[in-house]
C-alpha cells in the first residue's frame, strides 16, 4: 500500500510538470477494468526496463485516456496502479528515436479484491479538479445532477454567479461564453438561459471553466470559457439510457427522454431526444424612489408573480466515419424547440407628495412564443503523419427563429377609488430570426520533440433580422403604434487568424504563446427610422502562460490574455422592450466592445491544493443603467458603457477526504470588484469585496446509497451601478442503483430553507431602484434511469468546434 502512495505522489507531479510539454512522439492508451468500462486517475508509470526507475509518467483523465511525452532512447515498461486494482506491467519496448510512437489500445487492469475487502468502499471520483488550463467539474452520477438542469448545475459550479437578470458571470466577471462539446451555444442573455434551462444535466458529463483561454480560442467573452461536455459513445453495438422525472416547487415539472449509440465497423453514430414539460415562477417586490426637482420624493411600490411553462422537445444526432487511422469526417445536428405561455401579474402603487394624486395599477401581461434553433456542423480530422501533425476543418449553419405574442392590460385607479378610471390595452409580437455562417480550419505541427506550432483560421457570416410590431386597442381594434415599433437588421462579418507555440524551456519551465487577430466589420440598420450604424476595426489578442515547476510538490502557473465582449446583437437595437406602464428597456446602437486584460497565477500543491490569484481590468464596461425620470415616475433600462471595471480575486480549490466513503469537495472565492461611471461630470465608484464559499459532501452509505449535500454562500457584491444581497442555500440529494447499476432511482432536495432570495438595488442621483426576488428555487425531484448496452467499449472521437458569434443572440 505505501509503494502505492509513493507512485501516486511522484506521478502526480510528473503528470503536472509535462501539462503544457509537447512532444513529437507520443505514448498513449485507454485503461479498462473487468467490465470494460473506462477506469479514470490511475497512474501509468514509465520505467527502464533494467533498473525500474520511474523515467516520467501520468495520470489518467476521467476517461481512462492517458498521454505520455516519449523519454530518451531505450528500453522501457509501462506500470499502472490504483487503490483498488492489482498493480499492471506492460511488455518492455524499446525507444528508438525523439519521433517514436505507440498506441498500447486498452489495458485492462483487474480489481484487487483483497484491497476492497480490506477498504470496503467503492472508489469516488472528484467532484472538482483543477488542471494546468481549467477546472473540471465532475457531473456525471451525481445525486444533484439527477432531474435537474444545465443551468441549474452551471450556477453551484466554483466561482459561477448569476447577475439581477439571471445571466451567468465567472469570478464576477460577465461576458462569459458558453459551449457544449466544444462548440459555441451561439446563445447570451435570456436566449442562453432558456437553451440551458431547457437541456437535462442527465446527458451531461463535466464541466471545464476555463479563466484564461488560449489564442486558439475566439477572443469573444471577457471572463473566459465553460465548456460542457456531453455524456460520449462507449460501447459497440446499440446502446443507451432511457429517463423519467418529476419536480415539484409548487408547479410541477416533467422530463423525459433517451439517448442511444450505435457503432459498427468505421461507422459511429448517437442520438438523443429530450421531452419536458418545465414550469417555473417568480414572485417579485419592487420599490422606486424618484427625486423631484422641488426637493419631495414620489414612490412607486410593485408587487407581482409570474408563471412560465415550456413544452420543450429537443434532439441530437451525429454520426463519425473513419476512412481509416489517420482520416475520418463527420456531421452532426441539434435542434431544440420550445413552446411557452406565461403571464406576469403586477400591482402597483404610484404615491406623490400630493395624495389625491396617487394610483394603483392592476396590469396582466400574458404571452405565448414558438422558439426553434437548429444548429448543424460538418467535420473533418485528419492525421497528417506519425508524430502529431494533424488537420481540422469545421463547418456551421445556424439558424434560430422565435416568434413572440403578448397583450398588457393595464387598470389604473384613482386611490381610494374602487373601480378603475381608465383601461388601457396594448400587445406586441416580436418576430426575430438568426442566421450564421461559420468556417474554420485548425493545424497543428511538432516542430522538434520540445516545441509544438499551432496555426488557425476563420470566418464567419451573421445577419440578425429583429422587428417589433406594437399596437394600441380599443373597440376591438388595433392600432399600430409607430413611437414603440421597429425593423432592424444587423449584419457582421469577422475574419480571425491565430498562431500558438508551445515549448519546454530546460527542465522547470514550459511556455505557451499565442497572438489572434480579428477584424469585425458590421453594420447596424434600423429600417423604421433609416438609421444605420457601421463599424470596421481590427484587434490584437496575444496571451502567455508559463508554467514553473518549483518542487515535486509545488507548481505555478502563469497567465496573461487580452479578451472582447462584443454588444449581444439585440442590444445594438434602438427600439422599446414594453415591461408595463412605468418600466420598459431601450436598446443602444452605440454601444461599444469591451476590452478585458487579464492575469492569474496558479498554486499548485501536492497537485491536490489550489490558490489562484487573479486581476482584471475591462474598459468600456457594459452594463445595465437605469434612468428614472421624475416628471413621470418612469423608468428605463439600458446597456451602457460604463468606463472602468476592476477585478482583483483569489480562489482557493481545497479537497478534504475525511475517510474512504467520505470525501468533500471545497472552494472558497474572495475578490474585490470596483466600477467606474462618470454621472453628470462627477465620477462615481461602485466597490465592494466579495466571498463566494461552496461545498459538497460525497458520503458512500451502507447498502450502496450515495448521498450528497451541498451548500453555497455570497456574500454582497456589485454589479455595474447595482448592489447585490447575500445569498445562500442548502440542497441534498439520494441515490440508489439496482440490476447491476442499470437502474438508478435518485431524489434530491435544493434550497431546503428557501433562503436563495436575489436583493439587488441601485441609487443614482437621488433616485433609488430596488429589487428583491424568488426564483422557486426550492424543489423536490425524483429521478429513475435505466441504462442499457451491449458490446465492448471504445472511446469516441471528441469534436472540439470553437464558434461564438451565435453567443451573442440574447436578448435584455
Amino acid at each position: 500500500m505505501k509503494r502505492i502512495y509513493v507512485y501516486l505522489t511522484l506521478l502526480l507531479f510528473l503528470c503536472s510538470s509535462h501539462t503544457f510539454a509537447q512532444s513529437a512522439g507520443m505514448l498513449t492508451g485507454t485503461v479498462i477494468d473487468d467490465k470494460e468500462l473506462p477506469v479514470g486517475f490511475i497512474n501509468v508509470a514509465v520505467l527502464e526496463a533494467g533498473t525500474a526507475k520511474v523515467v516520467t509518467g501520468a495520470i489518467a483523465n476521467m476517461d481512462g485516456n492517458f498521454q505520455i511525452m516519449t523519454p530518451p532512447k531505450g528500453n522501457y515498461l509501462l506500470k499502472l496502479t490504483a487503490l483498488g486494482y492489482a498493480e499492471l506491467q506492460t511488455p518492455a519496448f524499446e525507444v528508438t528515436g525523439a519521433s517514436f510512437s505507440k498506441d498500447f489500445g486498452k489495458l485492462q487492469v483487474k480489481s484487487d479484491t483483497k484491497v476492497l475487502a480490506e477498504v470496503q468502499v467503492q472508489a469516488m471520483r472528484p467532484t472538482v479538479i483543477n488542471e494546468a488550463d481549467k477546472m473540471v467539474v465532475s457531473v456525471e452520477g451525481t445525486a444533484l445532477a439527477s432531474g435537474a438542469t444545465a443551468y441549474e448545475v452551471l450556477t453551484k459550479s466554483p466561482g459561477v454567479w448569476v447577475d439581477q437578470d439571471g445571466n451567468i458571470q465567472l469570478n464576477g466577471k460577465a461576458g462569459v461564453q458558453v459551449m457544449i462539446n466544444g462548440k459555441r451555444s451561439y446563445l447570451s442573455g435570456k436566449e442562453l438561459q432558456t437553451l440551458l434551462q431547457g437541456m437535462s444535466a442527465e446527458n451531461i458529463k463535466d464541466l471545464e471553466l476555463i479563466s484564461n483561454p488560449s489564442a486558439k480560442y475566439d477572443a469573444e467573452g471577457a471572463s473566459g470559457v465553460i465548456n460542457i461536455n456531453l455524456k460520449k459513445n462507449v460501447d459497440t453495438g446499440m446502446n443507451g439510457s432511457m429517463y423519467a422525472g418529476y419536480q415539484y416547487n409548487n408547479l410541477s415539472t416533467y422530463t423525459s427522454g433517451a439517448e442511444v449509440s450505435y457503432k459498427s465497423g468505421k461507422w459511429n453514430s448517437f442520438g438523443s431526444l429530450d421531452l419536458a414539460r418545465r414550469t417555473r415562477y417568480r414572485n417579485m417586490d419592487m420599490e422606486r424612489i424618484f427625486l423631484n426637482p422641488d426637493g419631495s420624493i414620489s414612490n412607486f411600490d410593485q408587487v407581482g408573480r409570474e408563471e412560465n411553462e415550456r413544452y420543450e422537445p429537443s434532439l441530437r444526432i451525429g454520426t463519425n466515419y473513419d476512412f481509416n487511422e489517420k482520416h475520418s469526417v463527420g456531421a452532426m445536428a441539434n435542434v431544440i424547440t420550445s413552446s411557452s405561455d406565461f403571464f406576469f401579474h403586477t400591482e402597483s402603487y404610484l404615491r406623490f407628495p400630493n395624495e389625491s394624486n396617487d394610483l394603483f395599477i392592476d396590469a396582466m401581461n400574458k404571452g405565448e412564443g414558438k422558439y426553434t434553433n437548429g444548429t448543424f456542423n460538418m467535420h473533418y480530422l485528419g492525421k497528417l503523419d506519425t508524430v502529431g501533425t494533424t488537420l481540422s476543418a469545421d463547418l456551421d449553419y445556424v439558424h434560430i427563429n422565435s416568434r413572440d405574442n403578448a397583450s398588457f392590460d393595464n387598470l389604473y385607479f384613482t386611490l381610494p377609488a374602487t373601480t378603475p378610471d381608465s383601461v388601457e390595452m396594448l400587445s406586441n409580437n416580436n418576430p426575430t430570426s438568426y442566421d450564421i455562417y461559420s468556417a474554420k480550419v485548425d493545424f497543428t505541427k511538432p516542430i522538434t520533440k520540445k516545441t509544438k506550432l499551432e496555426l488557425g483560421a476563420k470566418a464567419s457570416h451573421v445577419v440578425s433580422d429583429n422587428e417589433l410590431r406594437f399596437y394600441e386597442e380599443a373597440d376591438s381594434r388595433k392600432t399600430l403604434d409607430p413611437k414603440r415599433t421597429n425593423h432592424f437588421i444587423y449584419k457582421e462579418n469577422i475574419y480571425a487568424a491565430y498562431a500558438n507555440l508551445n515549448t519546454n524551456l530546460g527542465e522547470k519551465w514550459t511556455l505557451q504563446a499565442g497572438l489572434r487577430a480579428e477584424q469585425t466589420d458590421s453594420r447596424g440598420n434600423s429600417l423604421t427610422k433609416n438609421e444605420k450604424t457601421d463599424r470596421n476595426y481590427l484587434d490584437l489578442f496575444p496571451s502567455v502562460f508559463l508554467q514553473q515547476k518549483v518542487s515535486d510538490n509545488y507548481q505555478i502557473g502563469y497567465k496573461y490574455s487580452r479578451r472582447i465582449n462584443r454588444p449581444n446583437y439585440q442590444a445594438l437595437n434602438p427600439f422599446i422592450f414594453y415591461l408595463d406602464p412605468y418600466t420598459w428597456a431601450q436598446g443602444n446602437p452605440q454601444l461599444k466592445p469591451q476590452y478585458t486584460n487579464s492575469f492569474e497565477m496558479t498554486h499548485t500543491l501536492k497537485q491536490t491544493y489550489n490558490l489562484i490569484l487573479g486581476y482584471s481590468l475591462t474598459h468600456d464596461f457594459i452594463a445595465e443603467v437605469p434612468f428614472q425620470n421624475p416628471e413621470d415616475n418612469t423608468t428605463v433600462f439600458q446597456q451602457q458603457n460604463v468606463r472602468d471595471m476592476k477585478n482583483a480575486r483569489a480562489t482557493l480549490v481545497a479537497p478534504i477526504k475525511i475517510s474512504n466513503s467520505w470525501d468533500i469537495s471545497n472552494n472558497v472565492v474572495v475578490m474585490y470588484q470596483e466600477f467606474t461611471n462618470a454621472v453628470n461630470g462627477e465620477l462615481v465608484i461602485n466597490d465592494q469585496v466579495t466571498a463566494i464559499a461552496q461545498t459538497t459532501n460525497n458520503i458512500l452509505l451502507p447498502h450502496d446509497i450515495r448521498l450528497e449535500l451541498g451548500g453555497s454562500y455570497q456574500s454582497p457584491a456589485v454589479y455595474g451601478l447595482y448592489r447585490v444581497g447575500e445569498q445562500w442555500w442548502v440542497d441534498a440529494g439520494l441515490k440508489r442503483s439496482f440490476l447491476d447499476d442499470k437502474l438508478t432511482l435518485s431524489m434530491n432536495v435544493t434550497d431546503i430553507f428557501k433562503s436563495r432570495v436575489l436583493k439587488v438595488d441601485t441609487e443614482l442621483n437621488g433616485n433609488v431602484n430596488a429589487i428583491e426576488q424568488y426564483h422557486g428555487a426550492r424543489s423536490v425531484r425524483l429521478n429513475l434511469r435505466y441504462r442499457f448496452s451491449k458490446g465492448s467499449k471504445f472511446e469516441s472521437k471528441k469534436r472540439n468546434v470553437n464558434l461564438d458569434e451565435l453567443n451573442r443572440t440574447g436578448g435584455n
